[in-house]
């Protein structure tokens, strides 16, 4: 091995050992404050979206995202969603939105994420035969009590450079509970002003992979942009899904033209 190579790989193991102890130490933080507001035992669900804001953006911070709100997210009540581009989408969406996030139930049995995440107020959803009509019914009767929740309607991560076709299954719940879909998008930015190509995480990336690639990568800006809300009264859920689909593919194409210097279907 050279020793520009050599020297090279050092630096690399270097960035990554330096990103790993910054996550790790904004974990234990987490953990810390969660303690101190007494979130392991009850979640106070009333303050805790400011304390999940300022950990999203520290652990997306830690992997060298910034996240910038290309117009400012308003803070309001509803069913909330985004397109999705990678697991680092979590702590983005963490960052600017006051919703809960939905996870299967088993996780949280996991060590250390599954406390986290009770601590997080994250919404447990109990599957029982697969049935995506009940989870949207528990979804509803969260909303119905005035806490949102976001979720990721493609049901897949992709590309980032467009939508894939909503599933609207549990768009239901904002139609059951009244409540608005405050739809969002998201953008991964490379410093030249160019679609990041290492932070999505879909097809046959595995995790240790795409891990990696977002370690090795530096000065990538998550720009989000809000879109207009979508008000349910009177729609039914087709409807919503139509609306959903078209507001998140012009959305995302208008985030494009703002932040980014070249078309990323060129």
């Amino acid at each position: 091995m050279s020793q520009a190579k050599s020297g090279f790989s050092l630096r690399k193991q270097l960035g990554r050992g330096k990103q790993i102890a910054g996550m790790t130490t904004t974990i234990a933080g987490g953990l810390r404050a969660a303690q101190r507001i007494g979130a392991f035992k009850q979640p106070p669900r009333e303050k805790l979206p400011r304390y999940i804001q300022a950990f999203c953006r520290k652990m997306a911070g830690s992997f060298g995202v910034k996240v910038v709100e290309v117009e400012p997210v308003q803070q309001h009540h509803g069913l909330w969603v985004s397109n999705h581009v990678s697991w680092m989408d979590i702590p983005v969406v963490g960052t600017v939105s006051p919703a809960f996030f939905l996870s299967k139930a088993e996780i949280g049995e996991w060590p250390v994420f599954g406390k986290l995440a009770h601590a997080a107020g994250t919404v447990f959803i109990q599957r029982g035969s697969g049935d995506a009509g009940s989870v949207a019914a528990q979804i509803a009767s969260f909303l119905a009590k005035g806490f949102s929740v976001v979720f990721f309607p493609e049901a897949t991560t992709t590309d980032g450079k467009k939508i894939k076709r909503i599933h609207g299954t549990l768009l239901q719940a904002a139609i059951d509970a009244d409540v608005q879909v405050r739809p969002i998008v998201i953008a991964y930015v490379n410093k030249d002003g160019t679609l990041s190509e290492a932070l999505p995480y879909y097809g046959k990336l595995t995790m240790t992979e795409s891990l990696k690639k977002v370690l090795d990568t530096k000065d990538v800006t998550a720009y989000v942009l809000p879109l207009e809300p979508i008000d349910p009264k009177g729609l039914n859920k087709s409807s919503v899904t139509d609306l959903l689909q078209k507001r998140m593919q012009e959305g995302l194409a208008e985030l494009h033209t703002r932040v980014l210097t070249t078309d990323p279907k060129a």
